[in-house]
């Protein structure tokens, strides 16, 4: 096996190279084999009504491998060690292993655009333009350097990693070729196929069926939360971007509600369960308790992987400043951030000592 750097356990980067073994070819590997099952699930059920297709490959996600062809797409002259999985955190490599990874990242991408183009072929094959909806969207954006950074989550949610591509077409207005102008998040997509599909929305559901938007761009909300969990909290109004760090060193006030206590590859400690209690029910969790559990190691959440330094609250204005190099200083512009802020978190049932760990005043119930 090669050199390979990594600071993420020892045993994922070993499995997958023990994985790419068993991928010689394109066909091989996941991406191809999952959008396969989609384009053979669309020949089968073209002519039937009211079927749901999702197709999730992952990709693109670190590693970034790819097969050559996809590689020669972005010829560049690189001699270090073998690279296509960076850590997350700072960026400590050279300039040209810097664009061997983005270029890395660029064959992935490109990989994926043919595995999509597939499906919109399939879609034309098909003739599903008439009455079938398409939503291409993801989870999440990667830090290819930018800010100085590698990866997701330790260093805040900046534009490229929160601001997501998301292409819709709905048969029902046929709007096409439109860039539509209004602040939607990932909780719209859930109320917008059960809309488009005849099925009420539950009550507990706070996304908007886009079907409006969609047609004449109307309007959605105000401004949007997103983060996560134990990170800074953040709100955007789709001009400006509020990014909002724990108050106190330590990150705390921090508890864990949850019915599976789970992390993501590992079952919850003991040291962790030793002061579990019952939360009382959320708004949302219909009359369910939860386990309530302190988070250990508050700011441990956020930098997981290898330290960096404290995030600073930081107000940036995309308008002047799209790729948030700049904060800005603006007392009633903050004020008025925070306000949205603790209404979209009263919203959202936030625990109270969610707004004594950002150091916001704790609203009436």
């Amino acid at each position: 096996a090669p050199t390979y750097r990594s600071q993420f356990p020892s045993l994922s980067w070993r499995q997958d190279w023990v994985n790419r073994q068993y991928m010689p070819s394109e066909e091989d590997q996941p991406q191809a084999k999952t959008f396969q099952a989609g384009l053979e699930f669309m020949d089968n059920n073209a002519s039937e009504d009211n079927w749901f297709l999702q197709i999730e490959s992952f990709d693109p996600h670190e590693p970034f491998f790819t097969q050559q062809h996809y590689k020669d797409l972005y010829p560049h002259r690189y001699e270090g060690a073998f690279l296509d999985w960076p850590d997350y955190g700072p960026v400590n490599e050279s300039e040209g292993a810097v664009e061997h990874l983005i270029y890395q990242y660029a064959a992935l991408v490109s990989m994926c655009d043919h595995w999509l183009g597939k499906v919109l072929d399939k879609m034309d094959e098909l003739n599903l333009w008439e009455d079938t909806m398409l939503i291409v969207n993801t989870d999440h954006g990667f830090m290819l350097s930018e800010h100085d950074m590698w990866g997701k989550n330790i260093m805040g949610w900046y534009n490229e990693t929160a601001h997501l591509p998301l292409f819709i077409w709905d048969p029902r207005s046929r709007r096409k070729n439109v860039r539509n102008n209004q602040l939607v998040q990932m909780i719209d997509i859930a109320p917008t196929i059960l809309d488009f599909f005849g099925i009420e929305i539950p009550r507990d559901m706070q996304g908007v069926p886009l079907k409006a938007t969609l047609a004449s761009d109307q309007f959605v909300r105000e401004a949007g939360l997103f983060g996560n969990f134990g990170g800074q909290v953040n709100l955007t109004d789709g001009r400006y971007v509020y990014m909002r760090s724990s108050a106190r060193e330590d990150n705390t006030p921090l508890f864990e509600y949850t019915l599976m206590p789970t992390h993501m590859k590992h079952p919850f400690s003991v040291e962790e369960l030793h002061n579990i209690e019952l939360a009382p029910p959320f708004s949302f969790t219909k009359g369910c308790q939860t386990l309530k559990i302190p988070a250990i190691g508050g700011t441990k959440q956020t930098r997981n992987f290898q330290k960096i330094p404290p995030l600073e609250t930081k107000l940036f204005d995309l308008q002047t400043d799209p790729e948030q190099q700049n904060p800005i200083q603006d007392r009633e512009l903050e004020a008025r951030m925070i306000d949205l802020m603790i209404k979209l978190m009263k919203e959202n049932d936030a625990p109270q000592e969610q707004y004594l760990r950002l150091g916001l005043p704790v609203p009436a119930i």
